[in-house]
């Protein structure tokens, strides 16, 4: 049995011992629990549409934070896009969805949600106001109603990547300038 040590003398290794004892015979409650160590909600394979990909994303978020990055079209200044964003939150929060809202540039911000299965409805929401020029889900680019003409392709992947793909292949072309391998076989 451990020596009876005077409280006053525990040292950090003794209270972390001490908490160890307490959060042993602790009984937390699954909803206490931090996100990454919940269980996984079971997926209902019955609710699952073949023909379409994003349901079986929808299921499998639900009940995880998940974040969407939202452009506001024009050229608005940060304060313009906070108050379009926050027209937008509020009217999410009227509608029950659990938003929060984040400004991350003159014209971006993030809405993160508590349950992504909401994502997509709120998607839907979002990419049908006037001024919203896209919604970045899950690496999936949506154009909104505030769209220029050139970015109404649905479904785009995100530009940074296709701009970078564009870039391998022209730098393939000629001499390689980095130490990456090519996509053509050079002869020597």
């Amino acid at each position: 049995p451990p020596k009876k040590k005077d409280i006053r003398d525990y040292n950090d290794a003794d209270m972390a011992r001490l908490l160890e004892q307490w959060e042993k015979d602790d009984d937390i409650e699954e909803g206490d629990l931090p996100e990454h160590k919940r269980p996984p909600a079971p997926i209902d394979f019955s609710k699952i549409d073949p023909g379409k990909p994003e349901s079986i994303l929808k299921l499998t978020k639900k009940g995880k934070t998940l974040m969407m990055f939202v452009t506001v079209s024009g050229n608005p200044t940060e304060k313009e896009t906070e108050e379009i964003t926050s027209l937008w939150q509020g009217s999410l929060f009227n509608a029950n969805y659990d938003v929060q809202r984040f400004i991350v540039g003159s014209n971006r911000a993030i809405f993160m949600l508590r349950d992504g299965g909401y994502a997509w409805e709120i998607k839907d929401f979002l990419i049908n106001q006037e001024r919203c020029a896209d919604v970045t889900l899950e690496g999936q680019v949506y154009p909104g109603k505030g769209a220029d003409g050139n970015e109404k392709v649905k479904n785009k992947t995100k530009p940074e990547k296709a701009k970078k793909k564009k870039d391998a292949e022209k730098k393939s072309d000629g001499v390689p300038e980095d130490n990456r391998a090519t996509t053509q076989r050079e002869e020597l």
